[in-house]
């Protein structure tokens, strides 16, 4: 420790040496990785490899001169893999910092924030494209026509329409957006859409990603990773529980209930999942009989409600032609102020749906209940302390 001016002790810095070794040891093999992919995207020698398939969704090393659990680069100094990470170390404290200035406390288990509101799009082709309140597609046309972002990276569907396979795109114009729009519930790790931006040469991006992609850019520029971490201007976070392997649709939907992936329409999740198909029939499906397919990268994220987003969004409560939208930083309501102005969203306060505020503490604090015990403990501020055995 060494002294400050006032006679208390400032903690003295430490130079960053984390590299790969230390990512596969403690967060990749450790269950603690979700598969967010920024890792991957921040390695300046192209040696992190990823799949974006059922049962992967994980980073892995490509190089073997040291074996998968070490790498050579981190060897002679590159960490840029471990600033990349939101699930190392102390992520949750750091992002805070950066992003608040301050810490979560015990009655913030869904995360710090400015407002709660319930918002949807005016215009009525983004309503009905978008999944309840159409709020994300509306921020992103609105962003891009006003000039505030260049680019977006979002999901879209593997072969259009017909399919049901997410996969990272990039989106620039307004009929880009609508293309993307709606929930999967299945995974995509947008940030991989990141190489195809730069090639566009995109430079003010707005990232949509569940809750766990969200973390990324505060993590990276807290911890100064530099060129990677500043296309990223925009956050967009969607609430989350978890996702679920591709393999569902063939294995649970159609072999058990016939229904095919191709005639689904739309789906959502209020309690139970909930399928409309092409010829207008409507099912529901019990969410126990879906847990088996849940994705692996999801059993330990504590993170429902999107925390280090500048914009959270879900559509949880009663209110199903309304997002529950959550304002956590400066940008994010000089954002929604500014479309409000406009005319592009219309808001009602969130305590307009009380079932929906109680919803999101109940889920944000079981989500927060998966981070093991045994890991950065401050990531379980607000729990009850876990009860020791007898």
């Amino acid at each position: 420790m060494v002294p400050t001016p006032t006679g208390e002790k400032a903690p003295v810095k430490t130079r960053w040496t984390f590299q790969w070794k230390e990512l596969y040891d403690e967060v990749v093999t450790s269950g603690l990785c979700t598969g967010c992919a920024g890792c991957v995207i921040a390695c300046p020698h192209d040696v992190i490899g990823y799949k974006h398939e059922p049962g992967q969704y994980r980073p892995f090393h490509l190089e073997e001169e040291l074996g998968l659990a070490n790498c050579v680069h981190g060897e002679k100094g590159c960490t840029s893999c471990t600033r990349a990470c939101p699930r190392f170390r102390d992520w949750e404290l750091e992002a805070n910092e950066h992003l608040f200035g301050e810490q979560r406390q015990d009655d913030q288990v869904a995360g710090i924030f400015k407002d709660i509101l319930l918002v949807r799009a005016t215009d009525d082709l983004v309503y009905e494209s978008g999944q309840d309140g159409g709020l994300v597609s509306s921020i992103l046309i609105w962003c891009l026509e006003n000039d505030i972002i260049d680019g977006a990276l979002i999901s879209e569907l593997e072969g259009g329409k017909g399919g049901w396979k997410a996969k990272p795109a990039v989106a620039t114009s307004r009929a880009e957006v609508l293309t993307g729009a709606g929930s999967r519930y299945t995974y995509s790790a947008n940030t991989l859409a990141f190489d195809e931006a730069k090639e566009k040469g995109l430079s003010r991006l707005a990232l949509v990603g569940m809750s766990c992609m969200t973390s990324v850019a505060p993590i990276m520029w807290t911890r100064k990773l530099g060129k990677v971490s500043k296309p990223f201007k925009l956050n967009i976070g969607l609430l989350c529980s978890k996702s679920f392997d591709d393999s569902m649709f063939e294995e649970l939907f159609w072999v058990k209930y016939g229904l095919r992936t191709q005639d689904i329409v739309k789906m959502n999740i209020k309690g139970v999942f909930q399928v409309w198909m092409a010829n207008g029939d409507y099912h529901e499906i019990n969410l126990k009989e879906c847990h088996a397919w849940t994705r692996q990268g999801c059993t330990h994220c504590p993170d429902f409600a999107a925390e280090h987003a500048d914009i959270s969004t879900g559509g949880i409560g009663n209110e199903t032609d309304w997002t529950l939208t959550i304002v956590r930083t400066d940008l994010g309501r000089a954002i929604i102020d500014a479309m409000i102005k406009d005319g592009a969203i219309e808001t009602r306060p969130g305590d307009d749906d009380p079932g929906a505020i109680s919803l999101l503490h109940k889920l944000a604090a079981k989500s927060r209940e998966r981070w093991p015990a045994s890991a950065n403990p401050s990531v379980r501020v607000g729990l009850p302390a876990p009860k020791k055995r007898p």
